[in-house]
């Protein structure tokens, strides 16, 4: 019998044949323009021992040198940047908004400050006002041309912190008259939180550059100030009116005594009175109430 031949004996020094080879190694990740780690992408699985001939190797935990893009994968918001430090333009924002916030807090203070100051300085020099001016207030003077008086004047009143008021409108008649032949306005104001100084002096001193046709002028020995306020638009005819109106400020007192008269309610033979007349009037009579708001 022939004998099969025999496989050749490998040599005893031959190392034995690998098997299957490796997985290529993964492809590092490569560069974008989105700084931050997409939120979908898996964190990678730690390894605990090195990788056996059949697994693919891991990617290191830590910043790979030379690739400044394979950084460690994050999750989450990108952080904050760090807070802004006393030196570059936002630490001088930061220092500048603090400035302002303790500027605008002292100019505050001195305002509440001032405020307060101001709400009890009140110069009211003893005067009050009642609560029927019509009863207190002196209109004499004009009894010889209205010798009429009128029965049921009008009154009114107002009592507040910041303000006392008082009003009083009367209709003067002639002797004879079934109406009203002119008119009396009377008003004192005590101003016991604000200073009516400056509004008062803008107000009557400057009437005429806001009312077209009157008349201003100063009146001394009244008051602390006090203005005369005119128009007449008669003209020698049977229409039109005469009107005049005293304003006096003392302290912080102000008061106001007004006349008005049409030509349309007077007899055609009679005219009211001249506006000097008037104003002489107006002076007499508010000298006089406004010593008696001081009783």
């Amino acid at each position: 019998m022939s004998t099969p031949p025999q496989q050749p004996a490998q040599p005893a020094d031959r190392p034995p044949q690998p098997g299957p080879p490796a997985q290529p190694p993964s492809v590092p990740p490569q560069p974008t323009a989105y700084p931050y780690p997409s939120p979908q992408s898996p964190p990678p699985v730690p390894q605990s021992a090195p990788p056996g001939p059949f697994q693919s190797p891991t990617m290191p935990s830590g910043p790979q040198p030379g690739n400044p893009y394979a950084q460690p994968p994050q999750y989450g918001p990108p952080p904050f940047p760090p807070a802004a430090g006393g030196s570059g333009a936002a630490g001088r924002a930061v220092l500048w908004a603090v400035v302002g916030a303790v500027v605008a807090s002292a100019a505050w203070a001195a305002v509440v400050f001032l405020i307060g100051a101001t709400a009890g300085a009140a110069d009211l020099g003893g005067y009050a006002a009642p609560s029927d001016l019509c009863s207190r207030a002196d209109y004499t003077s004009f009894k010889d041309e209205y010798s009429a008086s009128d029965s049921s004047p009008t009154h009114s009143s107002l009592k507040d912190a910041a303000l006392d008021e008082s009003y009083c409108s009367a209709s003067l008649k002639k002797s004879g008259s079934s109406y009203a032949d002119a008119y009396l306005a009377l008003q004192v104001d005590l101003h016991k939180k604000t200073d009516p100084g400056p509004e008062f002096t803008a107000t009557w001193k400057n009437y005429d550059e806001s009312h077209t046709g009157y008349d201003v002028g100063p009146v001394e020995n009244i008051g602390d100030e006090a203005y005369l306020v005119t128009r007449d638009t008669t003209s020698g005819t049977s229409s039109g009116s005469r009107y005049a109106t005293l304003a006096v400020r003392d302290g912080w007192v102000t008061y106001t005594m007004s006349y008005s008269a049409y030509l349309s309610s007077y007899d055609p033979d009679k005219d009211p009175p001249k506006i000097d007349e008037i104003s002489d009037w107006l002076k007499t009579d508010t000298r006089n109430t406004l010593d008696r708001l001081k009783d």
